[in-house]
């Protein structure tokens, strides 16, 4: 296995650090100590605080669009919701990294949300190809309940307990039986 770059080890212990505790409240010692950076090293790669957060988003989402990707296309949706189950096992921290920073910074810094925005439209979209293919035709408003359903469980699954996703895997695969017995 390659060597991290200096660089991959501010974002991978970013990452983990802004995961459990949240992005606007970590001073940016506390952010470099887990790769053992300077602040000189921070600004050499990212130009700011703002730049390695926007880095980190970056590779978070990049990181699961790729596992979502990597899952058998056989059954579009239940794909997306065992990629879903995976990762949140692995990350066991409650909540989408994504949609934190977005609150937190929708004030402070709107290129951050935007950048989030962009990539939540890019999920969006990827659900709505998956609900397609399932139903073998587009349908707007089903694929706008299902990311309603996935972002739900994303934002509050911790709090909705441990069956959370199974409920919302229910829901969306009885809104797809309803919609395929409707004429298109």
């Amino acid at each position: 296995m390659p060597r991290m770059t200096k660089r991959d080890e501010m974002i991978a212990g970013a990452m983990r650090l802004f995961q459990t505790e949240g992005f606007r409240g970590i001073g940016v010692d506390a952010i470099l100590a887990p790769s053992g950076a300077s602040t000189r090293t921070l600004y050499k790669h990212f130009a700011s605080r703002e730049g390695l957060v926007a880095a980190v988003l970056e590779e978070r989402h990049r990181a699961f669009m790729e596992a979502l990707r990597s899952r058998d296309a056989a059954n579009p949706l239940g794909a997306l919701f065992d990629t879903l189950d995976d990762w949140a096992h692995r990350h066991a921290s409650p909540g989408c990294m994504l949609l934190r920073a977005r609150s937190e910074y929708i004030s402070a810094n709107p290129q951050i949300a935007r950048l989030v925005e962009r990539q939540k439209a890019e999920y969006r979209q990827d659900i709505a190809a998956r609900v397609a293919a399932m139903l073998g035709r587009e349908d707007a408003a089903l694929s706008t309940q299902v990311w309603m359903l996935v972002e739900g469980f994303n934002a509050i699954g911790g709090l909705a307990g441990d069956n959370a996703l199974a409920l919302a895997r229910e829901a969306a695969f009885t809104l797809l039986a309803a919609a395929g017995r409707q004429a298109p």
